[in-house]
Formats: structure tokens, C-alpha cells, sequence
């Protein structure tokens, strides 16, 4: 099982910003969405950055490219950005499987809207971005590493529904998948496979539990104004 990821922050504009950093202990494989790193390929360590709402550039690579060079990361891995305080992360196993998620729920859309439609759903109050980052105890083929994240979005519009909350997810929400580089692969990661099942239990619970706590943005914990 991976170690819990360490939360520790970063100096920007002279502000310290929360950052969750996971060292992977071997590289493992990984499929992703995040604008660092995305993809499919090896990756040696995972970043999930807190940045503020007003956050308007439009280089998030580079960024996390900076970033991840200022907290000595090296080598290949993966960069999230989000608006939720990260020290809000939400952990949940199931059989093996583990995920991580940072849910923030105050900018929630449906993923086929109305191009006519001009009101937004109703948010929760809570930043924008759902960022989950999951790790599976065995290997799986590529095709099964796709299989898993489409589970995982099934997963998370599941328990956004339990929620209450009319909308699939966010616009900018992403995911990462990791599991070993060695072994023998499985060939599926739907939600009723021996990893996928697991899988989906988990991201539902870690979204429902995420998407229920209270709002406190992150520059209100530590003291500052957006």
C-alpha cells in the first residue's frame, strides 16, 4: 500500500499554499488527466496543489513544472491544481484499494449541458475541482487503466447524486490512477472487476465524505485574503 501522501506548503507571493506531495517508494504505473504529467507512463511521485479561486494562469504545466522543482521532486510524475484547501483531503480504502480526494463542489455542471442554458446548478458553497488520485495493489493493462477511470467518474457522479447535487462533477476535475509495473496485468477495471469494484466503493465514499464537510477556504485557515 502507498504511504499517506505529506501535507506541507509552498511560498507564493509571499503567501505559504498548502500542497499535498506523494513519494512513491518505486515508480508505478499510472493513467491521468492532470495537466502535469497526464497520460499513461511511469511515474515516481503525485502533487495536488491548492491554488487560490482567483487563480487565472494559463500554464498550469509550467507551474507545477516550478512547483514540483521547489519541493525537490525529480523524475516523471503527476501535477493536480485545485481550489479546495488540500489539508481537507478525504482518505477511504476498500480491499485493498486506496484513494484520496480533495472535493470541491462550488462550481458543479452537468457534463452534457444545454448550450442554451445560461444559469449555472446550484453549488454547495465549497471551491471548485474534484481532484482523486487512486492506488491499486495489482497491475492493469492499458485498456483496463481507461476502464478504471471511467469507473471512477461513474463512482463520483454516484455519490454527487447521493449528495443531492444536480451535476456530474466539475470542469475542471481530474484523476490518477497508479498500480504496480510488474506482474501479470488484469485485463479489466469496470466496476464489477476484481480491482474496479473496489475501486468505485472507494471514490464514492471518499466524494460523499468530501462533499459533506463543512466550507473553510484555505486562506481562512491560514490567515490570508483571496
Amino acid at each position: 500500500m502507498l504511504p499517506e501522501p505529506v501535507l506541507t506548503d509552498r511560498i507564493e507571493q509571499g503567501r505559504r499554499v498548502p500542497v499535498l506531495v506523494w513519494r512513491l517508494d518505486a515508480p508505478l504505473r499510472a493513467i491521468s488527466s492532470a495537466p502535469f504529467g497526464g497520460g499513461i507512463g511511469t511515474r515516481r511521485w503525485v502533487v495536488n496543489a491548492t491554488v487560490p479561486m482567483s487563480y487565472r494562469r494559463d500554464d498550469p504545466d509550467a507551474h507545477l513544472a516550478e512547483l514540483s522543482a521547489g519541493l525537490g521532486l525529480t523524475g516523471p510524475g503527476v501535477g493536480l491544481l485545485t481550489g479546495v484547501d488540500v489539508a481537507e483531503v478525504v482518505t477511504r480504502t476498500d480491499d485493498g484499494v486506496q484513494v484520496w480526494a480533495t472535493v470541491g463542489l462550488g462550481a458543479p455542471i452537468w457534463a452534457a449541458a444545454d448550450p442554451l442554458a445560461t444559469e449555472p446548478v446550484s453549488g454547495t458553497g465549497r471551491p471548485g475541482t474534484v481532484n482523486i488520485v487512486a492506488a491499486l495493489p495489482g497491475k492493469l493493462t492499458d485498456a483496463a487503466l481507461v476502464n478504471a477511470v471511467l469507473t471512477m467518474t461513474e463512482a463520483k457522479a454516484q455519490a454527487l447524486r447521493e449528495l443531492d447535487l444536480a451535476a456530474t462533477g466539475t470542469a475542471t476535475d481530474a484523476v490518477v490512477v497508479l498500480c504496480p509495473s510488474e506482474g501479470p496485468a488484469a485485463p479489466y477495471g469496470g466496476p464489477r472487476s476484481r480491482w474496479g469494484a473496489p475501486l468505485a466503493r472507494a471514490t464514492r465514499a471518499a466524494v460523499r465524505a468530501g462533499g459533506a464537510l463543512p466550507c473553510v477556504p484555505w486562506s481562512t485557515r491560514l490567515g490570508y485574503s483571496e
